[in-house]
């Protein structure tokens, strides 16, 4: 019985290889991607930071600038500035959460001020992928105008740069716009049951 469940199996997977291999065949084409990870569950900028590191791996020169976050003492950051700060550039442009800093002129004078700052790291030539984290709660917020960035991304963004844009609710105009989009869903949370953020697990 099991060398027959081996065989049927070992058969299965040739068929799968072959239908694989066709397929991989067709796709032949290099781009840098534009990159959103959105929705109510934990991860997005974790995958974002995830591929971050997977730059550096590589050897890819990349950059992240951080919106709205910016009073947080995070993991990715100690890592990033004192452990890879020649391979990946690392930007605060946030003073904290919106409620937190309970003031619309200064958070969109911050959002701006990170914009700018994107801009400048997407455009450099020496970089290969930028994270724009938590940069879709400025868009929603209406911090950013999103026609402005998505032209941006689509007009003058180098052909081989990847960007990755993270958060909550990102904006349809960008959603059309991306390459590649991920929601994450949120199925249960520690918070919900009066766990706080965990160090390791959230910053």
């Amino acid at each position: 019985m099991t060398e027959d469940k081996n065989t049927r199996h070992s058969e299965k997977m040739k068929k799968i290889k072959v239908a694989r291999d066709r397929m991989m065949a067709t796709k032949t084409d290099e781009k840098g991607l534009l990159i959103v990870h959105t929705g109510t569950g934990k991860g997005k900028s974790s995958s974002g930071f995830g591929m971050i590191l997977r730059c550096i791996g590589h050897g890819m020169p990349c950059a992240v600038v951080q919106f709205i976050k910016g009073t947080w003492i995070t993991g990715e950051a100690e890592m990033l500035r004192t452990r890879f700060a020649d391979e990946c550039r690392f930007f605060v442009s946030g003073e904290g959460f919106t409620w937190e800093t309970q003031d619309r002129a200064r958070d969109i004078a911050a959002a701006r001020a990170g914009w700018d700052i994107a801009k400048a790291q997407i455009l450099d030539p020496n970089i290969r992928f930028v994270l724009l984290d938590e940069i879709n709660i400025a868009l929603r917020n209406d911090y950013l105008d999103i026609d402005e960035v998505v032209d941006f991304l689509l007009t003058q963004k180098p052909a081989m740069t990847h960007v990755c844009l993270t958060g909550r609710n990102a904006r349809p105009e960008l959603i059309e716009a991306a390459d590649l989009v991920t929601e994450m869903t949120l199925v249960k949370h520690p918070f919900r049951d009066g766990i706080k953020a965990q160090q390791g697990v959230e910053f």
